[in-house]
C-alpha cells in the first residue's frame, strides 16, 4: 500500500518561512557584499516617503511569507490528491485481484466437484457392475432359491440404474427365453409304479421344474408390476423394449401393463398352459408382434386390451388348443395383421372387438378353424380383408358381427368343410364375395341375409 509521509502543516509552513527568510537574507547579504558593504546615512527625521517605503517592505515581507505558506498548502494538497489517486488505483488492483482470486477459487471448487462427481460416478458404475455381475451369477445358479434372489436383485438394479435399465430388462427377458419344460400337472405327480419298481417320474426333476416355473412366473410378475406404474414414476419400465421371442409361457400376469413406445416381441412364443393374462393391457406406439406364436393350451386373455398407434402382428400365429379371448379388445390407429394365422383347435373369441378406425387395412386370414367366434365386433369406417382365407373344418361364426363403414372383401376365399355362418352379420357396405360363391354357396356356408 502506498504511504504518504508529510510533516504537520504548522511545522511545514514554519520551516518554509524560515528557509525563505534565510534565502532572502542570504540574497541581501550577497548584494551588500557585492556592493562592498556600503554605509547608510541616517537622517535626523523620518520622512513620510521613508515611512511608506518601510511599510511597503513590511507588506512585501508579509506577502512573501503568505505566498510561501500558500505554496506549502498547495503542495500538500497536491500530494494528498496524488496519494488519494494512488490509493484508489491500489484499491482497484486489490478488487481485481480479489475477483481473480474468487474466480480461481470457484474454478478450483468446480474442478474439485467435477473430480468428486467423476469419482462418485466411477464408484457408482463400479458398484452397479458388481451388482450386475452378482445378480447374473445368481440367475445362473442351479438352486431355485438363488435364482429367485437373482431375479429380485436384477429387478432392483434396473430400478436404481436408469442408464443400464434396458440391459437388466434384456437379461430378465433372456432368462424367460431360456429352454424350459413345464412341470407335469399336479394331478399326475403322485402317479408311481409298484413299490418294487423305479418311480415313473424323478421327484428331484419335478421339484426342480416347479422351482423353475416359480422363478419364471416371478420374472413375469415383476415385469407386469413395473409396467403398471405411471410413466413418470422413477421405477417405471414403460417405454423399454421387451423381447420374449421363442419363450415358453405356462402362466403369468401382465394384465393392466402399459407397453408404450418400445418394441414388444412374442414371436414364436409358445403358450402351453396355465393362465396368461394381458387383460386391460395397453400397447401403444412401437411394434407388437406375436408372429408365429403358438397358442396350444391353457387360457390366454387379451380382454379389454388396447392396441393403438403402432403395428400389431399375429401373422402365422397358430391357435391349436386352449382358449384365447379378444373380448372388448380395441385395435386403433395402426396396422393389425392375422395373415396366415391357423385356427386348428381350441376356442378363440372376438367378442365386441373394435377394429381400427384409422391406419392401414386390416388383414385377417383364418386357416382350419375348429371354433372361432366373432360376436358383435365393431368395424368403423375401415376396410377388412379376408382375401385368400381358407376355412376348412370346425365352425367359424360371424353372426352378430357389425361391419360399419368400409368394405369387406371375401374374394378368393376357400370353404372346404365345417360350418361358416354370416347369417345375422350386418354390412353397411355389401361384402365382396366371389360370384361363383354367391351363386352356388358350398355346404356349411350360410351367407348374410339380404
Amino acid at each position: 500500500m502506498p504511504e504518504l509521509r508529510l510533516w504537520g502543516i504548522r511545522r511545514s509552513i514554519a520551516l518554509a518561512v524560515v528557509v525563505a527568510l534565510l534565502l532572502v537574507g542570504g540574497l541581501i547579504a550577497a548584494a551588500f557584499w557585492y556592493a562592498a558593504w556600503p554605509s547608510f546615512e541616517r537622517d535626523a527625521t523620518v520622512t513620510v516617503a521613508t515611512l511608506f517605503d518601510l511599510l511597503k517592505l513590511v507588506f512585501a515581507v508579509v506577502a512573501g511569507i503568505g505566498g510561501v505558506a500558500a505554496l506549502v498548502v498547495a503542495y500538500r494538497r497536491q500530494r494528498v490528491a496524488e496519494h488519494a489517486n494512488a490509493l484508489a488505483e491500489f484499491a482497484h488492483q486489490l478488487a481485481h485481484a480479489a475477483d481473480l482470486r474468487a474466480e480461481v477459487t470457484k474454478a478450483l471448487a468446480e474442478a474439485a466437484d467435477e473430480r468428486a462427481k467423476i469419482e462418485t460416478d466411477r464408484n457408482g458404475v463400479r458398484l452397479f457392475n458388481e451388482r450386475f455381475a452378482k445378480a447374473s451369477e445368481q440367475l445362473g445358479s442351479e438352486k431355485g432359491a438363488v435364482r429367485l434372489a437373482g431375479v429380485y436383485a436384477m429387478a432392483g438394479l434396473a430400478d436404481d440404474w436408469r442408464e443400464g435399465r434396458q440391459t437388466c430388462i434384456d437379461v430378465l427377458c433372456a432368462y424367460i427365453r431360456m429352454p424350459y419344460t413345464p412341470p407335469p400337472d399336479a394331478s399326475s405327480e403322485t402317479a408311481t409304479q409298484d413299490e418294487d419298481q423305479v418311480p415313473i417320474r424323478d421327484a428331484d426333476k419335478d421339484r426342480a421344474a416347479r422351482e423353475e416355473r416359480e422363478v419364471r412366473h416371478t420374472v413375469i410378475r415383476l415385469v407386469g408390476r413395473h409396467l403398471r406404474l405411471a410413466e413418470d414414476d422413477a421405477a417405471s419400465w414403460c417405454g423399454y423394449d421387451f423381447d420374449f421371442t421363442g419363450a415358453v409361457f405356462d402362466g403369468g400376469d401382465l394384465s393392466g401393463a402399459r407397453f408404450s413406445a418400445g418394441d414388444i416381441y412374442f414371436d414364436s412364443a409358445t403358450f402351453i398352459g396355465g393362465d396368461v393374462s394381458f387383460g386391460g393391457a395397453a400397447f401403444s406406439g412401437g411394434k407388437v408382434s406375436f408372429s408365429g406364436a403358438a397358442f396350444s393350451g391353457g387360457k390366454v386373455s387379451f380382454s379389454g386390451a388396447a392396441f393403438s398407434g403402432g403395428e400389431v402382428s399375429f401373422s402365422g400365429a397358430a391357435f391349436s388348443g386352449g382358449e384365447v379371448f379378444f373380448g372388448l379388445t380395441r385395435f386403433s390407429g395402426g396396422k393389425v395383421s392375422f395373415d396366415r394365422a391357423t385356427f386348428s383347435g381350441g376356442q378363440v373369441f372376438f367378442d365386441r372387438v373394435a377394429l381400427p378406425s384409422g391406419g392401414k387395412v386390416v388383414h385377417v386370414t383364418w386357416v382350419t378353424g375348429e371354433q372361432v367366434s366373432f360376436v358383435h365386433p365393431a368395424s368403423n369406417d375401415r376396410s377388412v380383408l379376408f382375401s385368400g382365407a381358407r376355412f376348412s373344418g370346425g365352425e367359424v361364426s360371424f353372426e352378430g358381427t357389425i361391419f360399419s363403414g368400409g368394405e369387406v372383401f371375401f374374394n378368393y376365399v376357400t370353404f372346404c368343410g365345417g360350418k361358416v355362418s354370416f347369417r345375422t352379420a350386418s354390412f353397411q357396405v355389401p361384402p365382396k364375395f366371389d360370384d361363383g360363391l354367391l351363386g352356388h354357396p358350398p355346404d356349411g356356408l350360410t351367407l348374410p341375409k339380404k
